[in-house]
């Protein structure tokens, strides 16, 4: 199947918030950094939740520099701080918070993701803040473009509990860009499960972003279900147009559907070229239905796109043509009806009978055409279901061609052409 190239990958929008949120996060740290002048606790964890003297001093001259937004400074006097020997794990904690949150201001994003990255793994972050920071970091680092880490740390935000649904959307993206095909598929296949059991639509989105994972992963039976799903919830030209080229690529796709594939695309009005409507005229009339060729070229004709340019007297010839048989084939209807009746196989019946539907007998032609099934002996038994199955939808039963149509098999493109008529016919039409 060719790659959806119209298909935009979900890009949260909060991903910006989430960049926002470290900018504005713990920025006023003065609370939390001690200065020199604080008296040490007595309880001696307490005590280990100090900041000494010759750390405190750089730090708070940081912190007076970042409200006055001059954070390259803040940052030269935060590695001023770290150059003090043998700091404790709680100073640490502090300059990872406060690197982090200078480094963001300063449009340092790896720097204040990695610096936030050692504030989690300090294990001092408060409950309300580690979901929040977590966030942060992911979001930061998909803004980068390390997809690989913004997946990890999404992973880890959902896994400890965020409920932001957003995060899956960022985690979902992280693997579809580090070409971790398996793994967004099998994310999305998760989501749109659960709205499927929950009774709600799928997101067309994350639908476009699993038909192009399957894609990429060269599983068409996945690639298959998930255009199917598209069709029946979002059935737009361009997933018509794809669903047909599919088909039309797959290997083994038998030739002698080519007019039933035209009269697909013509029911969906995707017959755009002249040399369309001129092939669809003259498979009509060689299969026997002038009726259905004079249709064809008809709407060609008021359509404007045929009887002008190069070829048009090519089309008028081809117009004069269906139009003589096709009165003929009107005049000369039931002659050879005896003759179907008397063969041994059922070929004449059906071929008989989807002419009299073509030409607005359908009572007699659909009756023809089950009797025809029913003698068996056919040369392509599930083609004859699939015509059935049209005709029943051209004589406006569309409850009985639908299952008609579900019930065609065939490893030659007959099933799957009969497949994409019954979504059509069943609802998913554009």
């Amino acid at each position: 199947m060719p790659a959806m190239r119209f298909f935009l990958l979900i890009v949260p929008a909060a991903v910006a918030s989430f960049v926002a949120l470290l900018i504005a996060m713990l920025v006023g740290l003065g609370a939390t950094a001690a200065s020199a002048e604080e008296t040490p606790s007595t309880s001696s964890a307490a005590a280990k939740d100090t900041v000494r003297e010759e750390v405190g001093k750089p730090l708070q001259a940081a912190q007076e520099l970042m409200k006055q937004k001059k954070f390259a400074e803040a940052l030269a006097k935060i590695r001023e701080a770290e150059t003090v020997p043998n700091r404790t794990a709680y100073e640490n904690y502090i300059i990872d918070r406060m690197r982090g949150s200078a480094a963001a201001n300063n449009g340092d994003d790896e720097l204040a993701a990695t610096s936030f990255e050692s504030v989690v793994a300090s294990g001092r972050l408060p409950a309300s803040e580690q979901l929040r920071v977590i966030q942060a970091i992911a979001g930061t680092y998909f803004k980068i473009k390390n997809y690989a880490k913004a997946a990890s740390w999404s992973a880890r935000y959902i896994k400890d509990g965020g409920i932001d649904p957003s995060m899956q959307d960022l985690l979902i993206n992280s693997h579809y860009l580090s070409n971790d095909f398996a793994e967004a598929a099998s994310e999305l296949k998760t989501l749109i499960d659960a709205d499927e059991k929950a009774g709600r639509a799928a997101s067309e989105v994350h639908l476009q972003l699993l038909l192009t994972s399957y894609q990429k992963l060269g599983n068409s039976a996945g690639s298959s279900a998930v255009l199917e799903k598209l069709l029946n919830s979002y059935p737009k030209k361009e997933y018509w147009q794809l669903a047909i080229s599919h088909l039309v690529h797959r290997p083994g796709f038998a030739e002698r559907l080519e007019l039933d594939l035209l009269r697909l695309q013509l029911a969906l009005g995707e017959l755009k070229r002249d040399s369309d409507f001129m092939a669809m005229g003259q498979l009509a009339l060689e299969a026997g239905f002038p009726a259905e060729a004079k249709k064809v070229i008809d709407q060609g004709f008021a359509a404007g796109i045929l009887g002008r340019g190069a070829e048009a007297e090519r089309h008028k010839r081809l117009q004069n043509k269906v139009n003589r048989d096709a009165a003929e084939d009107l005049k000369t209807l039931g002659q050879g009806d005896a003759d179907a009746e008397k063969a041994k196989g059922g070929d004449a019946l059906l071929n008989t009978g989807y002419n009299y539907v073509l030409n607005g007998k359908f009572e007699q032609g659909l009756s023809m055409m089950e009797k025809g099934l029913r003698k068996g002996n056919l040369k392509h038994p599930e083609d004859a279901k699939l015509h059935l199955g049209i005709a029943y939808y051209l004589a406006g039963d569309r409850s009985k061609s639908v299952q008609v149509l579900r019930g065609v098999q065939g490893a030659d493109g007959t099933s799957d052409l009969a497949h994409l008529w019954s979504v059509y016919i069943g609802g998913g039409k554009t």
